[in-house]
């Protein structure tokens, strides 16, 4: 088990430092520049587009879309995620991982837009879609859509789903002491009971599970942020030296390299809002909609909320803590987060984050599982494969409660960065669509004349059946 663990670490930092986080920052910049900087001048525009609901009993709305991916990015990255970037990286981790999401936000557009472009509809009413579908419709590559669908299903269903149950047990052992193998059976049960119920169930679950969660997570982390206003400004400070010159904060963060914070921010800051990564396209096809444009949009907002805002609150927690606590090589992940904390507001944190923790990482186990759910029925619509494929979600959820913590993280990472690959590659070739698209949609926003999107708008397309 240590040899493994010492080779995913390897595998882990190579493919990332020396691939995968420069083509995300490249893929990011070319399409902010693309899409001139669209993703931020819009900001307005997409809150408002969040408070449209015009489907029906059956169709999923943008809100619960954006729930379901919401559902799935808060969790372990906005939590752990953090606090690990900041341990490995030092406080110019945050930086970098404000960066990726600035950026990441003009990606998620664009792959969030395709994928409503080439979404299909299921039987039931509700749609389908994402990376495999644009994929074979767009491109006309059924084997490598069916490659990516595997991919997806293995990086969500299991590794991720692993990671957040991993997450739980951890955080209820600590802050309770219960066994962790009873925590993992309960997490079991409790996705079992949603998972079964189909895709409308889990959006109606996530829906209300994500809004919660993520308020009273950020009440608490604007409390300590008051009580500590006079840090603050040290706070900020740090960020912004370490992400540069991490020797000019000196003390905790000694040894570490600009490198270092750059890898570990884009890695955490990718692993959190999932911008790029081709996950979030399956939960903005689900949306019903007039234009793609608009989901998005919403998707786009996603990432901001995901980074700019959750991440950076569990960031300020631990900085404002004192570098005694993410610089302890005694503390892994949630316990960080816990013990800084628990140094501001006392013990009953333990209990309170536990509990947080259970609400962020169950819900994305449920959204994970969707994604994972996707792409199973695009490689066969028969149900016998999803019961199986459900069955072994559960099985991966159980071992990883239990499982050592530096090895769910890794492995995690590496089939993050293999389905990041393959789609940034896809959406740089079929990225002019969803830039035209954009362009008509802000055209006719700009004249007030906002119209049902047509797919005569390109010169040349690929299968798109829903927009007739």
């Amino acid at each position: 088990m240590q040899a493994f663990e010492q080779l995913t670490g390897v595998l882990n930092d190579v493919f990332y430092s020396k691939f995968v986080a420069i083509l995300l920052l490249v893929v990011g910049i070319y399409f902010t520049i693309r899409l001139k900087f669209g993703q931020i001048t819009n900001l307005g525009h997409m809150f408002k587009l969040l408070g449209e609901d015009k489907s029906g009993d059956k169709a999923i709305s943008p809100f619960e879309a954006f729930c379901i991916s919401a559902a799935s990015r808060i969790g372990t990255g906005n939590i752990v995620g953090t606090a690990a970037a900041i341990a490995t990286g030092g406080p110019g981790a945050v930086f970098w991982m404000w960066m990726t999401a600035i950026i990441g936000g003009a990606t998620s557009f664009i792959e969030s837009t395709l994928a409503q472009i080439y979404k299909r509809q299921n039987e039931d009413g509700t749609y389908r879609g994402g990376p495999a579908y644009y994929i074979k419709h767009g491109l006309g590559m059924d084997k490598l859509g069916i490659v990516f669908a595997i991919v997806i299903s293995i990086t969500f269903g299991f590794m991720f789903n692993a990671v957040q149950s991993n997450t739980i047990t951890s955080a209820i052992s600590n802050g309770f002491g219960f066994d962790v193998r009873i925590i993992a059976i309960v997490i079991v049960i409790l996705t079992a009971i949603v998972i079964f119920g189909g895709a409308k169930k889990i959006a109606q679950a996530t829906s209300k599970i994500v809004p919660i969660m993520a308020t009273f997570y950020i009440l608490l982390c604007l409390f300590i942020i008051i009580t500590n206003i006079t840090k603050f400004p040290l706070a900020i400070k740090y960020i912004f030296l370490s992400a540069f010159n991490p020797k000019a904060v000196g003390g905790a963060v000694a040894g570490k390299t600009i490198g270092m914070a750059i890898t570990t921010g884009v890695r955490r800051g990718l692993f959190s809002n999932e911008a790029g990564m081709g996950s979030v396209p399956n939960a903005a096809a689900t949306a019903d909609t007039d234009h793609p444009a608009k989901q998005g949009f919403i998707q786009s907002l996603g990432v901001y909320v995901d980074t700019i805002l959750v991440c950076t609150a569990t960031a300020f927690i631990i900085l404002l803590s004192g570098s005694e606590v993410y610089a302890d090589p005694n503390l892994q992940g949630i316990q960080i987060t816990q013990m800084a904390l628990a140094n501001e507001v006392g013990d009953w944190a333990y209990f309170f984050l536990a509990i947080c923790i259970f609400m962020f990482s169950y819900s994305s186990i449920l959204g994970n599982f969707y994604y994972g759910q996707s792409n199973i029925e695009f490689i066969s619509p028969k149900s016998i494969y999803l019961n199986i494929y459900r069955v072994l979600v559960l099985i991966m959820v159980y071992i990883g409660g239990v499982a050592d913590f530096s090895v769910v993280w890794n492995t995690g990472d590496i089939f993050m960065g293999i389905m990041a690959v393959i789609n940034l590659f896809v959406i740089l070739k079929l990225g002019n669509e969803a830039v035209t698209t954009y362009k008509v949609y802000i055209k006719d926003l700009k004249n007030n004349n906002p119209r049902r999107f047509s797919p005569k708008i390109f010169k040349q397309f690929g299968e798109i059946t829903e927009w007739d």
